[in-house]
């Protein structure tokens, strides 16, 4: 008679071998479309909840933003967070449907004016980011007398003082933060200046 175990009838170990190969690679493979899936639904949340997708239309904020630039903005940092002073926003307009996209000057309870080319807030010549005009701004507009800007409400200027309509003209006056969509804060189009947008 055989030794106990002589009847059992167990597959080579070239199959058990194979069988279990098959289970790492099915495990592996569900491990990467795990992954992938995860990656997938944090790029759909960054995109299309945190961010929104636009292109600038025009010149107003030359040289940081150029006609046609494909942009994202960060939607929380004005529905969650109070927008901040040189923070460029993208807000629609109050008589009309269209969006304009300008620079945080003056914040909620200042006092801005522009005097002889000179921008000041709460009386003081505003130091302004290296790169910004540094130019005297020529048209003072609503803004040659003080304005003071009530609760939730900004002051906004082009880049380019020279062109398009900001907080000086009363076609866009005071910006309130209702009106806000987003800062931008990505360039994605054109390929040659993909980055953060300052």
């Amino acid at each position: 008679m055989g030794e106990k175990g002589d009847n059992c009838v167990c597959p080579p170990f070239f199959l058990q071998k194979g069988a279990a190969l098959e289970e790492s690679m099915f495990r592996r493979v569900i491990h990467w479309a795990v992954e992938i899936s995860t990656v997938v639904a944090l790029a759909w949340f960054l995109v299309y909840s945190v961010g929104t997708h636009t292109v600038n239309a025009g010149q107003s904020m030359r040289p940081v933003l150029e006609d046609g630039d494909e942009l994202l903005l960060n939607r929380v940092a004005v529905t969650l967070f109070r927008p901040k002073r040189f923070d460029i926003v993208l807000f629609r307009s109050e008589e009309s449907r269209g969006q304009n996209i300008k620079r945080i000057i003056g914040l909620p309870g200042e006092e801005v004016q522009i005097q002889d080319g000179v921008l000041r807030i709460d009386g003081e010549v505003l130091k302004e980011p290296e790169g910004l005009s540094g130019e005297p701004i020529a048209i003072s507009g609503r803004a040659e007398k003080v304005i003071r800007l009530g609760e939730e409400e900004y002051f906004v200027l082009s880049d380019n003082r020279s062109a398009g309509q900001d907080s000086r003209f009363d076609s866009v006056g005071n910006v309130k933060r209702e009106r806000m969509v987003g800062t931008v804060w990505f360039r994605i189009g054109p390929f040659s200046k993909i980055g953060t947008v300052r």
